[in-house]
């Protein structure tokens, strides 16, 4: 990590404050994902309705994006992360007040068929859009501040260490979460995720962001989702679809799937072996990445998604499951960082709040279907189906990376192997090369 020694005093202090703010913005959202499916079952919500409630949460990202990444371009990065992990800080509370709520059931027959409405389904929907934005808000700011703090030389390796926030935040989050709920309940779990997007946001008030924004753009909304269809942008958003489906899965799956399969397992080491092998790959793939391009590893990173959620629908015992978690997480942690540095090169600081925003809106649309589409097929099929599509999902995901991220099918093979440079780069480091 000598990269750090070649910045000014101002900058390291920065980069301190920014890891640590991301490591309170992810253990506070992921120390909920142990927990959040089973609060909404002691609600009395079904399969099918647990999924709707945790796929809520791409609604508010989804609906949120497009204005919080024009926000990050427009009126700076600092503002952008402080919506994010005032999100982290109020769901929680958000979460627990709704078992206190009058609770009504309404049955309706609309053409023959009936709906329930459930008052503590529909609020808790609500306030799960609501922690959307956190997302929403805190990866795009973040990214884009990491981007603009790191030489085009270093950019992979920059992002590769800063993005190590996310797997010590996932291992922390659900380890507390999964802790706090087996000693003492819901209540004091979701208080400490709540607490931490607090703290979270007291860091982020200490930062100085080197980003001057733009005077006010006048462009219209239109122009950000025309820009989703361009070379740059077309296929990592369509990449990131489908691992959204099957992160999705993962996220608000795992705990019944588990359950279903009768094991006694802490669910939370699911996710923690997930986070440290998301952690191995983070220090490694990034620096890699400068040298010998951004191709070959985001390949292999879908290559190792299929094998992680293959693994996953073959698990019958307690190390399976692990072994599944960890795959997951080494190719989770290499494909993440690798697509955010890949819109680096496609992108000026300008407007790398929106390339970026607009690449991660398939992995929004991803986590959002997941959900209600694989809980409705998980009532006929059981958990243990599900998770076997997911991978034939990111399977998809790879032959259409490697015939489709560049301008024609030549082009494409050889940057997905490795052999050949990105074309839409704006700003390319000149050190890759062929090993």
């Amino acid at each position: 990590m000598t990269i750090f020694s070649t910045f000014s005093p101002a900058v390291r202090t920065n980069l301190t404050v920014l890891f640590a703010a991301g490591l309170c913005f992810w253990a506070g959202l992921a120390g909920l994902l142990p927990t959040l499916p089973l609060f909404i079952e002691t609600l009395g919500g079904s399969g099918q309705q647990i999924g709707i409630v945790m796929a809520s949460f791409a609604v508010g990202l989804l609906a949120a994006r497009p204005y919080l990444s024009r926000l990050a371009d427009e009126r700076g990065r600092k503002v952008v992360l402080m919506v994010g992990l005032s999100a982290i800080a109020i769901a929680p509370f958000g979460y627990l007040l709704v078992q206190f709520l009058p609770r009504a059931i309404v049955p309706l027959s609309l053409g023959g068929y009936t709906l329930t409405l459930d008052s503590s389904i529909l609020a808790m929907i609500g306030i799960r859009a609501f922690h959307g934005l956190s997302i929403a808000a805190f990866v795009v700011a973040y990214s884009a501040l990491v981007l603009d703090l790191a030489p085009p030389a270093n950019r992979g390796e920059l992002i590769g260490y800063m993005t190590l926030v996310n797997p010590i935040g996932l291992a922390l989050g659900p380890a507390i979460g999964g802790f706090l709920y087996e000693a003492t309940g819901f209540t004091t779990a979701f208080l400490a995720m709540g607490l931490l997007g607090i703290v979270g946001l007291l860091l982020v008030a200490r930062l100085h962001e080197p980003y001057q924004p733009r005077s006010a753009d006048d462009a219209p909304p239109k122009v950000f989702w025309g820009q989703l269809w361009t070379g740059r942008v077309r296929t990592p958003a369509i990449i990131l679809l489908l691992v959204g489906l099957a992160f999705g899965t993962l996220s608000t799956f795992v705990p019944l799937y588990v359950r279903e399969a009768g094991l006694a397992l802490n669910v939370g080491l699911i996710y923690t072996a997930s986070a440290a092998a998301s952690f191995m790959s983070r220090l490694v793939a990034g620096r890699a990445s400068d040298r010998y391009g951004r191709g070959r590893f985001i390949t292999v990173s879908l290559l190792l998604y299929s094998v992680g959620m293959g693994i996953f629908w073959l698990a019958e015992s307690a190390p399976m499951f692990l072994l599944a978690g960890f795959v997951q997480g080494f190719a989770g942690g290499t494909l993440i960082p690798m697509i955010a540095a890949l819109m680096g090169d496609r992108s000026t600081a300008s407007d790398r709040g929106r390339t970026f925003g607009l690449a991660m809106v398939g992995f929004d649309v991803g986590i959002a279907l997941a959900g209600p589409v694989f809980g409705t097929i998980a009532d006929q099929i059981g958990y243990r189906g599900i998770f076997g599509l997911s991978g034939v999902m990111t399977l998809v995901g790879m032959g259409i990376f490697a015939t489709a991220n560049s301008k024609d099918l030549p082009h494409s093979l050889r940057f997905a192997l490795g052999r050949g440079q990105d074309v839409y780069a704006i700003d390319l480091p000149q050190t890759i090369k062929s090993p």
